[in-house]
């Protein structure tokens, strides 16, 4: 029998359990939303009690699905008009992104702190297309290795609301410098967004991990004030268009959530006009 893989409690490895339990959770329905067999596979080599999060984020599981099916389908739209896209998984953690909008062309650049990058490669695979940068995505030297043929996007999924406002600001900012031109599509939290992640995710899933501080914005089109060249293309609620077969008690909590707007999937652009 192969060992299982142990996750560090109290770390942000644990966290990255979070959107994978969601994931594999929704796979394993009769009638899921989002299938991602990878997940599963991954939460069967792992060693952990998933019991807590079980019992806890069903409110939560929602979301990562909504989160994923958002990210894919907006990674499509870009992928149509730039099939050879470069394409950078910010905090990567344990997502299967790839997997599931993979075209043949993209270059696809999973990026994750060192610990993170050593625990994926337990499960994935490199290649030519699809590789992996084991660096802060805060620390910019690794902008030296991504190859831009044919249009860039950064996705970042679950990661920019562990940081503070200045320093995702500079990170824009940085990039901006850097590339001159790309996109991001990301989930934001508002201030309220915040408290209730802390409270009902982190804190009743069980985890360790403690979230001081973080990034709550509201409104989204403040963004722009951080540089002209900033522009944000679209806000579009967490929940929007993604209910269908979702309990009514949870359908009825995100809809007053979208109402709040407490989590939005944004997409910014970054250009020279």
């Amino acid at each position: 029998m192969t060992q299982k893989i142990r996750i560090k409690t109290g770390t942000v490895e644990e966290t990255l359990l979070l959107p994978l339990w969601g994931r594999a959770y929704e796979t394993q329905k009769s009638n899921p939303r989002l299938v991602d067999h990878n997940a599963v596979e991954i939460i069967r080599q792992i060693d952990y009690d998933f019991s807590d999060i079980e019992k806890t984020q069903s409110m939560s599981q929602n979301g990562w699905v909504a989160r994923s099916l958002h990210t894919d389908k907006m990674a499509r739209g870009f992928i149509e008009q730039h099939p050879g896209a470069a394409i950078v998984n910010i905090g990567c953690g344990l997502d299967t992104t790839f997997s599931r909008i993979d075209n043949g062309k993209i270059m696809f650049y999973e990026l994750d702190l060192p610990d993170v990058i050593a625990l994926r490669k337990n499960f994935y695979e490199e290649s030519d297309r699809h590789k992996s940068i084991a660096s802060s995505f805060l620390d910019t030297d690794w902008f030296k290795d991504i190859e831009v043929r044919d249009g860039l996007l950064f996705l970042a999924g679950g990661v920019f609301c562990y940081f503070h406002e200045a320093q995702i600001k500079n990170f824009f900012i940085q990039v901006a410098d850097y590339f001159k031109s790309c996109d991001f599509y990301f989930d934001s939290l508002s201030p309220m967004g915040m408290k209730i992640a802390k409270k009902q995710v982190l804190k009743k899933g069980g985890m360790g991990m403690s979230m001081d501080g973080g990034w709550g914005l509201k409104p989204v089109k403040d963004l722009e004030k951080w540089d002209k060249r900033i522009q944000v293309v679209e806000s579009t609620p967490m929940s929007r268009g993604m209910k269908q077969g979702v309990p009514f008690k949870a359908k009825l909590a995100s809809s007053i959530a979208d109402m709040l707007g407490v989590c939005s999937m944004v997409h910014m652009r970054i250009c020279h006009c």
